[in-house]
C-alpha cells in the first residue's frame, strides 16, 4: 500500500462521500475508486460500504482506519524530520524524557551545544509512558529517568545527574506556601494528594505520613490530575522537584524529609560517539553550577 492509497481512505472515511473526499484530495473520483480498489484487493478485505448516499466504515475497516492514522502521523513526522536534518546536519542525537520539567536546563545545554558542534542536531522527545521503552529499543540515544527504574538493566552507562527532593504543592495563598522549614507535622488537618506514579520512595514517605499524623488522603491517577486538584483546592500534594514546571501558577515549599529522588542520564554501552558523552557532560556540568536550583 502506497501513500497515495492511504490518503484516499483517511479521507474517504473522513468526509464519507466519494465526491468530497476526491475534491479535497484535488483526484477525479474513478482515480479515487481505483486506489479504494487496489487497496482492499491488497490487503483482503473491505474497508467501505458503499451505498447510494456515499461510503461508511465496516467494522474492520474502522479497525484499520485507526492504524493507519496511527502510520501517517508517524511517517508526516519521519519526512519532517528528514528534512530538517538532510539540510543542516551530519548527525543527530535524540534524548527523551518524561515531562519538558524533567530537565529546565536542556534549552541552555542545546544552545551551548549548537555552538559547539552546529552540525549535530539534538532531538528532544517527552514520553512519560513509553520513552523509556523506546530507549531500550535504541531508538533514542540518551535516557533520563529515576534511578529506581532502571536497575539491574544492562548494556546500559549510568551518567548521575542530581538527587532529586521532596516539595510541597500548594496554592500561592496558602497557609504552608512560605512557611520555613516545613515539617511533617504542619499537615496535620490538610488532605494530601496521593498516588498519580509518585515513584516508590514517595509513596513510603505518602503512607509514614498518613500513618503516622492521621492525615486525610485522597488518590490522584496522574500529575496533571493532581495539579488539577489543588488548584481547585481539594488538597495539596508533596512531589519531586523535576516536576516543577517553574510557570509561578503553584507554590513548591522544601519540605523536611530525608528522602529524595536519584535521577541521571542514562547511554548505550555500544555508543561510542564523542559528541553523545559531550552532550551528557555539559548537561551534569550545568546541574552542578546550579547546585541550590529547585529540583
Amino acid at each position: 500500500m502506497n501513500t497515495k492509497q492511504i490518503r484516499c481512505i483517511l479521507e474517504l472515511a473522513r468526509t464519507q462521500n466519494f465526491n468530497r473526499a476526491a475534491e479535497n484530495l484535488f483526484i477525479s473520483q474513478p482515480t479515487l475508486t481505483y486506489q479504494l480498489k487496489a487497496a482492499e484487493e491488497e490487503i483482503g478485505f473491505a474497508i467501505f460500504s458503499r451505498s447510494a448516499r456515499g461510503a461508511s466504515l465496516t467494522p474492520a475497516g474502522a479497525q484499520f482506519v485507526t492504524t493507519l492514522q496511527t502510520i501517517q502521523q508517524a511517517l508526516q513526522a519521519a519526512i519532517e524530520q528528514g528534512q530538517n536534518f538532510s539540510a543542516k546536519y551530519q548527525d543527530s542525537i535524540r534524548i527523551v524524557l518524561p515531562i519538558r520539567s524533567a530537565l529546565y536546563f536542556l534549552p541552555q545545554a542545546i544552545r551551548t551545544f549548537a555552538e559547539m558542534h552546529p552540525e549535530i542536531l539534538i532531538q528532544p522527545a517527552f514520553d512519560w509512558y513509553h520513552g523509556k521503552d523506546a530507549f531500550l529499543r535504541q531508538e533514542q540515544d540518551i535516557l533520563f529517568a529515576m534511578t529506581y527504574e532502571i536497575r539491574q538493566i544492562p548494556d546500559l552507562v549510568t551518567h548521575p545527574l542530581f538527587d532529586s527532593r521532596i516539595y510541597l504543592i500548594s496554592k500561592k495563598d496558602d497557609a504552608l506556601a512560605n512557611k520555613t522549614p516545613l515539617l511533617p507535622e504542619d499537615l496535620i488537618s490538610r488532605t494530601l494528594m496521593v498516588g498519580g506514579g509518585s515513584p516508590p520512595a514517595l509513596r513510603r514517605l505518602q503512607q509514614e505520613l498518613i500513618a503516622n499524623y492521621h492525615l486525610d488522603y485522597f488518590n490522584s491517577h496522574d500529575h496533571a490530575t493532581t495539579l488539577t486538584n489543588v488548584a481547585a483546592g481539594r488538597g495539596i500534594c508533596l512531589a519531586p522537584g523535576f516536576l516543577n514546571d517553574h510557570n509561578g501558577e503553584f507554590s513548591w515549599t522544601l519540605f523536611q524529609t530525608k528522602t529524595a529522588i536519584p535521577c541521571a542520564l542514562y547511554t548505550h554501552k555500544n555508543d561510542h560517539r564523542p559528541a553523545v558523552m559531550e552532550f551528557v557532560q555539559l548537561l551534569q556540568q550545568i546541574y552542578r553550577q546550579h547546585s541550590d536550583f529547585t529540583v
